[in-house]
C-alpha cells in the first residue's frame, strides 16, 4: 500500500489536484448520471460525461495559475451569491419595521423606518436628498 501511495504521490507532483470547482464539476456529473438513470434521456448521459471529463481534467492539469484563477473566479461568484441571500434574508425579516428604498443618485440601499408618511431621505453614501412615503 506505501508503494502505490508513493506512486501516486509522484505522479501528482507539479498537477493541480481538487478544488472547490472540480468538486461543482464531478458534483453535476453525478447528478446528471443519476437523472439520466431516472428519465432515460440521453442529453443527460452526456451532460454527466462532459462534465465528469472536466472534472478530471481539472484535477490533474499541470497549468496550475488557470485553475487557481478559474477556481478563485468561482469562489468569489459563490461569495457573492451567498451575500446577496443573505441581505435578502434579512432585508425579508425587517420587511414589517423598515422600508428599504434605492438612492437615485448612487444606487445605494437606504433603510427607513415604516409609517412616518412623506419623509425626505438623505443618503448617506453621496448626501443625495429625496422625497418617498414611508
Amino acid at each position: 500500500m506505501n508503494g502505490f501511495r508513493e506512486r501516486m504521490a509522484r505522479f501528482m507532483y507539479g498537477r493541480y489536484g481538487n478544488d472547490q470547482l472540480s468538486k461543482l464539476y464531478l458534483g453535476l456529473a453525478l447528478g446528471c448520471l443519476v437523472i439520466h438513470l431516472v428519465t432515460g434521456f440521453s442529453l443527460f448521459y452526456l451532460a454527466g460525461l462532459l462534465f465528469m471529463g472536466y472534472g478530471i481534467y481539472r484535477s490533474f492539469s499541470k497549468n496550475i495559475a488557470k485553475m487557481s484563477a478559474q477556481n478563485q473566479k468561482y469562489l468569489n461568484w459563490r461569495y457573492q451569491r451567498i451575500v446577496k441571500y443573505k441581505n435578502e434574508k434579512k432585508h425579508w425579516a425587517q420587511r414589517k419595521e423598515y422600508r428599504f428604498y434605492k438612492c437615485p443618485g448612487c444606487k445605494q440601499k437606504v433603510r427607513v423606518p415604516r409609517g412616518r408618511g412623506k419623509i425626505a431621505i438623505t443618503c448617506p453614501k453621496c448626501r443625495n436628498e429625496f422625497i418617498k412615503k414611508s
